[in-house]
């Protein structure tokens, strides 16, 4: 396996995946707390609307971002801004495999099919680059933009965890998906 000790830089034909920058604090106060975004990660939000991020929750999500030192970890740009993070975690060597997540914060990117462009190039990157073997996720079980995304880009359910975490006033559900480096990774 070849882990760079650095986040490289990786392009495709819309998107730059990039070590996260100064500016970067600035994009993410612009673009909020939006209550979906929230609770598809998991989180429990106490508006029903987007909420405005002060400058000192941006710089403490830069901060937090910019010293992380997981060197697979990526900010999205599109168009010349800021609009999410990617990246790959729980890396188990000895194993060739880790874990995938992304988020799309700017709702404005939805339905462009960035998602799905993200996620292929991570995988690329991920099997031809580092050399993996097997890349997982878990996604909640009612997010259907982004497990219809997953299997678009060659991930196969492989399990559930029944009600695994309470959120939106519900118990809700992990997908367990995966896919190995034989694996089609074509557009489906």
């Amino acid at each position: 396996m070849q882990v760079p000790t650095q986040t490289p830089v990786l392009r495709t034909t819309r998107l730059v995946l990039r070590p996260f920058q100064p500016g970067d604090a600035e994009g993410r106060r612009v673009l909020g707390r939006d209550p979906e975004i929230m609770e598809m990660f998991g989180g429990r939000p106490e508006f029903g609307e987007p909420v405005s991020m002060s400058e000192a929750e941006a710089l403490k999500w830069y901060d937090h971002a910019a010293s992380d030192a997981n060197p697979l970890l990526w900010a999205i740009e599109h168009a010349g801004r800021f609009v999410g993070t990617t990246r790959l975690h729980s890396l188990r060597e000895g194993d060739q495999k880790a874990q995938f997540a992304i988020g799309l914060l700017d709702r404005g990117t939805w339905g462009l099919g960035l998602g799905a462009e993200v996620t292929r190039e991570v995988l690329r990157y991920g099997f031809d680059e580092v050399g993996l073997h097997r890349i997982g996720l878990k996604v909640f079980a009612h997010n259907h933009r982004a497990i219809r995304c997953y299997e678009r880009c060659g991930f196969v359910e492989e399990g559930r965890e029944r009600e695994a975490a309470y959120v939106g006033g519900a118990w809700r559900d992990d997908v367990i998906m995966g896919i190995l480096r034989s694996d089609p990774r074509e557009p489906r």
